[in-house]
């Protein structure tokens, strides 16, 4: 929902010079150049981008064309029919609408004295992690905060935050971005696993070179250095090539398939636990060292950090410590 402000009189009143303006009134005009130009996106034209606000047409216009000089770039392409995005345009809606989101909710949050929780606090997540450790940090969040409603998104990728409107994201393996605020959860150790079935006509694998004649069950959205290698007693890494037998985007899926028979899998040790426990997988290489891959928070850097984020890392953090 787009920020609602009350306009200043910089555009409907010329005779006004700019820099006269106090530097509220010239924050509070960004502001709702932004709100206009979100708008306009969602409403089709200016014109009923200023209706939503009460402005005029021309004065909706100017509006969004300062905010462009401003920026040094064309958001919108106007014609007398339609309106639609430049490229320019479609990069900065969703950090606009971020912007707009982080000021309403510190609007809110300013005026309750409670520091209540509120509004919808989007998650993104690897699916097996969600589904493993996930439910009790959310089921805990959404108990304690009645006031606000969690949307999870589960998906293996490395999805852009800010492109889909993500609040928190939760994140395994080595990574760096000067955009996002990091904060380490814990870790879990990279291993090795087939079925027994599948041992049982090749062999227990006595070192790494033995895997890359074996068919490999490969994660194809894997970003960690090091995938696919071990280290021995005394430190010399070992990297495993063999022939990629199946390829997925979904760890889960090639647990069931390493199960099945069909190969060696690799991935999180939380990702075979059960199957592990079960019998129907078995480590493979377990005296080897593998990779321990970082569990981390990851958030949107801003100078305003919405407190349902705040909250919801905090629990997610104190849950996995519980866990531990």
């Amino acid at each position: 929902m787009t920020a609602i402000f009350t306009p200043s009189k910089t555009f409907d009143n010329p005779s006004i010079p700019i820099d006269s303006r106090s530097h509220s009134d010239r924050i509070m005009d960004r502001f709702l150049s932004f709100s206009l130009f979100t708008a306009a996106v969602e409403e089709g034209s200016l014109a009923a981008a200023g209706r939503r606000f009460g402005l005029t047409p021309a004065v909706a216009g100017k509006h969004v064309s300062a905010l462009e000089s401003q920026l040094g770039v064309r958001l919108l392409q106007r014609t007398t029919r339609r309106l639609s995005l430049t490229d320019a345009g479609h990069a900065f809606l969703p950090r606009c609408r971020r912007i707009l989101a982080e000021f309403d909710e510190a609007k809110r949050e300013a005026g309750d004295g409670q520091q209540q929780v509120t509004g919808r606090l989007r998650v993104a997540a690897p699916t097996e992690f969600a589904v493993a450790r996930l439910g009790e940090v959310i089921a805990r969040f959404a108990m304690a905060h009645p006031a606000a409603q969690v949307d999870v998104c589960l998906d293996d990728r490395y999805i852009d935050l800010l492109s889909q409107e993500i609040d928190v994201a939760i994140r395994i393996g080595r990574l760096a971005d000067p955009n996002l605020v990091i904060r380490k959860l814990g870790s879990c150790r990279l291993v090795f696993c087939a079925s027994p079935a599948f041992i049982a006509t090749h062999g227990m694998p006595q070192h790494p070179s033995a895997l890359n004649s074996l068919p490999r069950l490969a994660f194809s959205q894997s970003v960690s250095p090091h995938d696919w290698s071990l280290w021995d007693a005394q430190g010399t890494l070992h990297a495993v090539s063999g022939p990629s037998a199946v390829c997925a985007n979904n760890v889960q899926l090639l647990a069931e398939v390493a199960a099945a028979g069909a190969g060696v899998a690799y991935g999180p040790d939380f990702v075979f636990a059960s199957k592990l426990a079960s019998g129907a997988l078995v480590r493979v290489l377990e005296d080897w060292q593998t990779p321990s891959l970082e569990i981390q928070a990851v958030y949107p850097a801003a100078r305003f950090i919405p407190q349902k984020v705040r909250c919801f890392v905090d629990l997610l953090a104190e849950v996995m410590r519980e866990e531990r």
